[in-house]
């Protein structure tokens, strides 16, 4: 096994940081500006099992957030071209690569087996309360990202119990809904408290669960996306926080 791509990685969480990570198998569910860079953050960690879901496909309207969006991808697979570049990071990684939406039936079924971790980095609401209903009901960690349109002050972003969030516009909508599913805490979540811009917002066909959209800049989505990826890490290798900066002796 080559582990000398690791060395950085290892100096930091040490060698049973590493395998804890190697151990685990995460799921990322929605590869677009969030998603990708989520996916991306993981795939370098370590993370020995992954699987990524996302039905869609490459708009050149995607090429100012997302990792795979590139003028020679227009029209691939979202889910398709990010396992491509795993592989590439880390040829070693054990990947289940899902090129299609999951309905809410299949996904029910999915998400009966365990996985270490969930990243919810799904932006249209149907698909992201489903999973979230899902995924609490059968125990499973998860993190969930909100709204990242619409911002552009990444100093704001906070990462706290669904039940804590304000401000955010799909956060007051998520905790309403789930709400209505006997859920009122125990999901965690990358939010926001920066006020959307809401002359930024659009109008869209109504396809794949999706009504409006708010502008975006390229670093904000990314943003969220390593943010989840942080809490998965620290959260796998039970990460606690270094008080003096130096080892004990």
């Amino acid at each position: 096994m080559d582990t000398a791509w690791m060395e950085r990685t290892s100096l930091l969480i040490g060698e049973k940081g590493l395998e804890k990570l190697n151990q685990a198998h995460v799921l990322i569910v929605g590869l677009g500006g969030v998603g990708s860079y989520a996916a991306e953050a993981i795939g370098r960690s370590g993370v020995g099992k992954m699987t990524i879901i996302d039905g869609d496909t490459v708009d050149p309207t995607n090429r100012n957030r997302q990792l795979q969006a590139l003028t020679s991808t227009h029209g691939q697979n979202k889910a398709l071209l990010m396992g491509e570049r795993l592989k590439l990071i880390n040829p070693e990684i054990e990947l289940n690569v899902i090129e299609q939406f999951k309905n809410p039936d299949d996904m029910k079924a999915f998400m009966s087996q365990k996985f270490s971790y969930v990243i919810d980095a799904i932006d249209s609401i149907s698909p992201k309360l489903y999973l979230l209903q899902t995924a609490y009901f059968n125990n499973q960690r998860i993190i969930s990202s909100m709204g990242a349109g619409g911002k552009m002050d990444p100093t704001k972003i906070q990462v706290v119990d669904i039940s804590q969030t304000n401000i955010c516009p799909m956060a007051q909508y998520v905790r309403k809904r789930l709400r209505y599913m006997n859920i009122y805490k125990g999901i965690k979540s990358v939010y926001s408290t920066e006020i959307p811009a809401k002359y930024s917002i659009m109008k869209t066909d109504g396809s794949k669960y999706k009504k409006s959209a708010y502008g975006t800049i390229s670093y904000l989505p990314a943003a969220f996306g390593l943010t989840c990826a942080s809490v998965v890490i620290r959260d796998l290798v039970d990460w606690k926080e270094v008080k003096t900066g130096l080892k004990k002796a």
